[in-house]
């Protein structure tokens, strides 16, 4: 990689700067009696999500006021911008309300488009997956590596919720179930941790949002594993993602996009 695509240092140590921030405000609200609202796509929000962003945006605009922002709670500002900040400040709303652990914060730093700093931060138990465009995924600070299973029949695969796949794209995902080890569903933002740590092989997502996957790219791809569409395409800069495929590495990646192509016979290999 040319020093021209290297991210600034100071821009990777500001981001964990908001990382910080973020959890001193999410940390106080866990495990409370929380005011659950409703969003207008009737996505569930709290007063730790929009304190926690507001904090975050505020501190970009006073130390970076030339950068953009995209944010899950109050919109995008300067979105055309050459640096952007992507800001999901608690990812798995349904579980921080809840008391589970499978949230997280996340934040992405786009250069034109592309993510090259994604973090996700769980702030009660203290685990901070960083990715860098071209560096390792880090840990805590140690390097970690995607899994090296390449059999769908071995693999652990993760989703989101099911309730966000419309009919074909859930007939698809079923297929590819149906020839996995097991599934398991609601992690969220930690499940792509999971794939990052090796733990889980594959994560398949349908109808979610950029400010959803944008932090995880840097994470997956650093660790070794690699992020399309469910037809094998890069994912766009657009502020909807219909599929998202994460895969531990190219042999698995490649079994399935087999399974979940329109059409294919359900049949286990």
């Amino acid at each position: 990689m040319t020093a021209e695509h290297v991210c600034p240092p100071a821009f990777l140590a500001f981001a964990h700067e908001l990382a910080d921030a973020a959890a001193t405000v999410i940390r106080p609200y866990f495990r409370q009696r929380l005011e659950i609202s409703a969003k207008a796509d009737s996505s569930p929000v709290t007063e730790a999500d929009r304190l926690a962003e507001m904090t975050m945006r505020q501190m970009i605009e006073t130390c970076f006021p030339d950068h953009g922002i995209r944010g899950e709670e109050f919109g995008a500002a300067n979105a055309d911008a050459e640096w952007v900040w992507v800001l999901d400040p608690i990812d798995g709303t349904k579980s921080f309300a809840s008391g589970s652990l499978a949230f997280g914060t996340q934040i992405a730093l786009l250069h034109q488009g592309t993510p090259f700093i994604g973090i996700i931060d769980q702030p009660v138990t203290n685990e901070r997956w960083v990715g860098q465009r071209g560096c390792p995924t880090l840990f805590n600070g140690v390097p970690v590596q995607t899994s090296d299973t390449v059999r769908l029949k071995e693999a652990i695969v993760y989703t989101s919720a099911l309730e966000q796949f419309d009919p074909d794209a859930k007939e698809r995902y079923s297929r590819l179930a149906a020839g996995a080890r097991f599934t398991r569903m609601s992690h969220d933002c930690y499940a792509a941790g999971l794939l990052a740590l090796g733990s889980v092989d594959l994560l398949v997502e349908s109808n979610v949002f950029d400010y959803d996957i944008l932090p995880q790219i840097p994470i997956i791809e650093g660790a070794g594993g690699i992020v399309t569409d469910w037809e094998g395409h890069p994912l766009d800069d657009t502020h909807r993602y219909e599929t998202v495929l994460m895969a531990a590495n190219e042999m698995l990646h490649a079994e399935a996009l087999g399974r979940l192509k329109r059409g294919k016979d359900p049949a286990v290999d």
